[in-house]
């Protein structure tokens, strides 16, 4: 592995594409989730965000753990 890949892995995000999916609900659901309450097109988030988001974590934490694993070799 080199600088670069090691760097694009460190560098990856997870969007609001990512956890749309996650959930089965569109990219403006988890948009308009993300706004304060008092803005006019708040809505509430899906009901099972917090299952998804935490997948979502543990499969970064993992991704992580691996590239510390590769790069200590």
């Amino acid at each position: 592995m080199d600088f670069r890949e090691a760097t694009d892995d460190l560098f990856d995000r997870i969007a609001h594409e990512d956890l749309a999916k996650a959930l089965g609900v569109s990219v403006a659901t988890i948009r308009q989730a993300r706004l304060k309450p008092d803005a006019e097109a708040h809505r509430n988030p899906p009901s099972e965000w917090r299952k998804a988001v935490i997948r979502l974590a543990e499969q970064r934490a993992a991704r992580y753990r691996k590239l510390v694993e590769q790069l200590r070799g």
